[in-house]
C-alpha cells in the first residue's frame, strides 16, 4: 500500500528533531512517477526504485532480493539521522500482507534494531481484510512477518483498508473509495501523533510516551486506532461537532481502522491526541463521562487507563479533498485485548493452508526452513494466548482473593 502524507512548512522543524518518516523503498514504478509529479521535490534523494511490486512471497524478496537493497536502504536513513539533532525514533509503514512490504519490511526492522537500538519504532501495519485478499500467501506472509514485529517494533498500530472502505463509505459517502481515499484518513493519524513534535500545546505528548503509557508488557504492543470526526465537507456546514461527541465517536467500533470489536475485549490504555479548539476542562469532562460507559471496559489491574494530549493546532485537510475542515479533532490509540481477533484470524487461514503444505515448497525453495513456519504459527499461538491471559487477569485475582 502506497502512503501519502501531506507537506507543512514545520516539516524541516520535525525532521531536524525527528525522523518522521523511514523512507521504505516505493516498489511500484506508477508510484515513483507520481511522486516526482507532484512537487514533492524534498524527498527526492530518499527515493529508491526497485521493481519489487508484484512479489508475493515474503521470502524471495527477504532472501532473493531484500539482502541486495537493505544496504541502500539503512544508507538513505543514515543520511537523515546524521541530520537529526535529537533522533526519538522511526515511523514505518508497510503492509505485511505482500512480499515487500513483509519480507523486505522485516528485514529492515531487524537492521534497524541493530543500529538504532534505543531508538523507538512505531509501526503502521496494514493487516489482510477479513474479506477481501490481494494474494493467495497473505496467511503465510502475515504469521511471519508478525513473527518478526514482535521482537523487532515497540508500538505496531495495525490498520486494514476493509475498515477503512467502510469508513469512507459510511462518513464521507464515497461510494468506490480508492487508495488516494484511504490514504488521506490514515494521515491524520499519523499527523495527529506527530503534532506536538510540530507545534506548541497545553499538553505535549511525546513520541517515547507511546511506548511508556501504551504498553504494559513488551509482546503486547498492537494497538488500535481511530479518528473523528471524519465528515464530509457538505455535513460539516450544519454540524459542529462537541468534544464530548468526538471522544464518543473514537469509542465507536465502526470508528476502529482495524476490523475489530473493542467491546469484545478490555482496554489497557488509551492515548487520546486532541487537536484545536480544545480546552483541558471539556476533555476531563468527556474522559469522565467515558469511563461510566458500560461499553468501554479496562482492565481491572490499570484504573487510570487514559492519557491526553492537546495541541491548539487545528486539524489540517487536502484542499478539495474529502475531509471538511473541522475546528476540533481527537485521535485515539488504543490497546485493547480485542485485537487479538485480528491474529485469530489470520492463524485460521494460515492452518487451512499449512495443513496441506500448500505453497510451502516456494519458500523452501528460496532459502527458508519448514520449520520456521511452525515457529511463527507457535509464537502467534502464545501472542493470543498473552491478550486472554491479560484480559483476564482481574477476574482471576478477585476470585483469588475470595478463596483467601
Amino acid at each position: 500500500m502506497k502512503l501519502g502524507l501531506g507537506l507543512t512548512d514545520n516539516f524541516s522543524t520535525l525532521n531536524s528533531l525527528f525522523l518522521a518518516k523511514k523512507m521504505l523503498p516505493i516498489t511500484l514504478p506508477e508510484a515513483i512517477i507520481q511522486v516526482h509529479y507532484k512537487h514533492h521535490l524534498w524527498f527526492f534523494f530518499l527515493l529508491l526504485f526497485f521493481l519489487l511490486g508484484y512479489l508475493q512471497r515474503l521470502m524471495l524478496v527477504l532472501f532473493a532480493v531484500g539482502k541486495e537493497i537493505v544496504d541502500l536502504c539503512l544508507d538513505r536513513v543514515r543520511k537523515l539521522a546524521d541530520n537529526c539533532t535529537g533522533l526519538q525514533g522511526f515511523l514505518v509503514f508497510n503492509a505485511v500482507g505482500g512480499g515487500t512490504g513483509s519480507g523486505l519490511g522485516s528485514l529492515l526492522l531487524e537492521r534497524l534494531s541493530v543500529d538504532y537500538g534505543k531508538k523507538s519504532k512505531l509501526g503502521f501495519t496494514i493487516y489482510p481484510s477479513p474479506q477481501v485478499s490481494t494474494a493467495v500467501v497473505e496467511p503465510y506472509n502475515s504469521v511471519l512477518s508478525t513473527h518478526s514485529l514482535l521482537e523487532h517494533t515497540d508500538v505496531a498500530v495495525l490498520l486494514d483498508n476493509e475498515a477503512i472502505y467502510d469508513i469512507c463509505r459510511r462518513s464521507l459517502d464515497i461510494e468506490r473509495p480508492t487508495y488516494t481515499n484511504l490514504n488521506r484518513l490514515i494521515s491524520q493519524i499519523i499527523s495527529s501523533l506527530t503534532t506536538s513534535l510540530r507545534f506548541d500545546g497545553a499538553i505535549n505528548v511525546d513520541v517515547t510516551e507511546f511506548q511508556t503509557n501504551l504498553v504494559p508488557y513488551p509482546r503486547i504492543h498492537f494497538m488500535l486506532s481511530s479518528y473523528a470526526p471524519v465528515i464530509s465537507a457538505e455535513k460539516a456546514y450544519h454540524e459542529q461537532l462537541s468534544i464530548p461527541e468526538i471522544t464518543n465517536a473514537v469509542f465507536e467500533p465502526s470508528s476502529m481502522m482495524a476490523k475489530c470489536d473493542p467491546r469484545h475485549g478490555k482496554y489497557m490504555a488509551c492515548c487520546l491526541m486532541y487537536r484545536g479548539d480544545v480546552v483541558p476542562k471539556d476533555v476531563n469532562a468527556a474522559v469522565a463521562t467515558i469511563k461510566t460507559k458500560r461499553t468501554v471496559q479496562f482492565v481491572d489491574w490499570c484504573p487510570t487507563g487514559f492519557k491526553c494530549g492537546i495541541n491548539y493546532q487545528p486539524p489540517t485537510v487536502v484542499p478539495g479533498g474529502d475531509l471538511a475542515k473541522v475546528q476540533r479533532a481527537v485521535c485515539m490509540i488504543s490497546n485493547n485485548t480485542a485485537v487479538a481477533e485480528v491474529f485469530a484470524r489470520i492463524d485460521h487461514k494460515f492452518d487451512l493452508m499449512y495443513s496441506k503444505r500448500a505453497f510451502v515448497h516456494w519458500y523452501v525453495g528460496e532459502g527458508m526452513e519448514e520449520g520456521e513456519f511452525s515457529e511463527a504459527r507457535e509464537d502467534l499461538a502464545a501472542l493470543e494466548k498473552d491478550y486472554e491471559e491479560v484480559g483476564a487477569e482481574g477476574v482471576e485475582d478477585e476470585e483469588d482473593a475470595e478463596d483467601y
